[in-house]
């Protein structure tokens, strides 16, 4: 009876992870044996793995990625793509992510930016960090329509606390002026607080002129390229080749 008090209070408790592992020990005479310090061991255990799971999952919804399924274990390197295994094994320490520096992934279509912006995602949600993943123009289409119903700030300030923010298709569609200037405005407030992740076909010596106005290209750019690892991915399009997307 006290057993299934123990229970019940656990999951009042919203102590899922305690419950099920309290549970598995009352149904297993083995684990019995162990003493109470080891119990109580694995019980906390079992709750700290279960809430990281939860969160990874909330964060995975939240992040939005085009590739929830992406992972840097998975990188194929049997297509010459210009992919160095040393850079990315780095790379996937995130350390960059913690020094709130940039990553900038360029080469042409098909050739697995997306993928492999979306892998570096995962990876910061492993380690418990929020990401945002948006296309450019999508971005900026609903910095518009949050600007036409007072929702700006709200949008500008979840985007500030994301740890990761992965610009993909960069360079796809032309910049107004004013998403120009909001576009400023999310690297600003990323500026020693945050990461960026830009994905894009486009050279970065080409961005200036993608940007097509010389202050605010200074400006973003002098935000975005000094503080910047950068991956010039080459070959042609993985899309053509299945299973090799990677």
């Amino acid at each position: 009876m006290l057993n299934q008090q123990t229970l019940s209070l656990l999951v009042e408790l919203k102590l899922p992870g305690m419950a099920r592992a309290f549970e598995f020990q009352l149904n297993n005479t083995q684990l019995q044996s162990l003493s109470f310090d080891e119990r109580l061991a694995m019980l906390i255990e079992a709750e700290s793995h279960e809430r990281a799971q939860r969160r990874e999952v909330r964060l995975t919804n939240q992040a939005k990625l085009k590739v929830n399924s992406a992972c840097l274990e998975d990188i194929n390197y049997s297509a010459p793509r210009g992919l160095d295994k040393a850079q990315l094994a780095s790379l996937s320490m995130c350390q960059w992510i913690e020094r709130h520096q940039h990553l900038l992934i360029t080469g042409p279509t098909g050739v697995g930016k997306t993928w492999l912006a979306c892998a570096f995602g995962v990876a910061a949600i492993r380690r418990g960090w929020p990401v945002v993943y948006q296309r450019v123009s999508r971005l900026l289409e609903e910095t518009e329509i949050a600007r036409a119903d007072g929702s700006l700030p709200k949008l500008r300030s979840k985007i500030a606390k994301c740890h990761l923010l992965i610009l993909d298709d960069w360079g796809m569609s032309p910049l107004t002026d004013i998403g120009r200037q909001d576009i400023l405005e999310f690297v600003d407030d990323r500026t020693g607080s945050g990461a960026i992740l830009i994905a894009s076909q486009l050279p970065i010596k080409s961005w200036y002129e993608y940007i097509n106005e010389p202050t605010l290209a200074d400006a973003i750019l002098d935000r975005i390229v000094h503080r910047s690892h950068k991956i010039e991915m080459r070959g042609g399009s993985m899309r053509k080749k299945i299973g090799l997307e990677k």
